[in-house]
């Protein structure tokens, strides 16, 4: 595991290794961990972030489980978790901070013939999806530059302009829930 970035200045922050099995057929890409994230070293440990009770409602992966229990339920029902960034530099945890200049993505063609049954792609909020239209789609081939896609509405407690029960009802209707 690289070191972690716990600082709230701009030191260069990494993602986690992909939550995915080969037969995963949809992936959820966040754009960077925040600083509770890396402190916890788990995918959304901010506790008010609303990702973990979106993942209980639609797959039984909610935060009432342990952290490995809600990864293993969700490559169970074929669901693969990772981010769009390999590694940037932000101060903080928000996602406007993020220095596109600075961002490295991750390796999505490697991961894409990994896992080729992968078939949607839903973004957890728009900064998610500008990263990977910029510097990820470009780069790829098809079909993996054609894969379905939807923006989310970000599960960030920053990002209060919905309630929990808008933001499942979209969640739900994009992964097909």
């Amino acid at each position: 595991m690289r070191a972690k970035a716990t600082r709230t200045d701009t030191i260069r922050s990494f993602s986690f290794p992909p939550v995915a099995r080969e037969d995963a057929r949809v992936l959820i890409l966040g754009s960077l961990p925040g600083q509770a994230s890396l402190e916890a070293q788990q995918y959304y440990a901010q506790p008010r972030n609303a990702f973990w009770p979106l993942m209980g409602a639609l797959f039984g992966a909610g935060p009432e489980h342990a952290y490995a229990d809600r990864l293993e339920k969700l490559r169970d029902v074929k669901v693969a978790l990772w981010d769009v960034c390999e590694s940037a530099k932000r101060p903080g945890s928000l996602d406007q901070k993020i220095d596109i200049a600075s961002v490295t993505p991750n390796d999505f063609a490697a991961l894409f013939v990994r896992c080729p049954q992968i078939g949607v792609i839903g973004f957890n909020g728009a900064t998610a999806e500008r990263f990977y239209r910029l510097l990820v789609r470009p780069t790829l081939a098809p079909p993996h530059a054609d894969i379905a896609s939807a923006r989310l509405p970000s599960t960030s407690a920053a990002h209060a302009g919905r309630s929990f029960d808008e933001k499942l009802a979209l969640w739900r209707t994009a992964l097909g829930r």
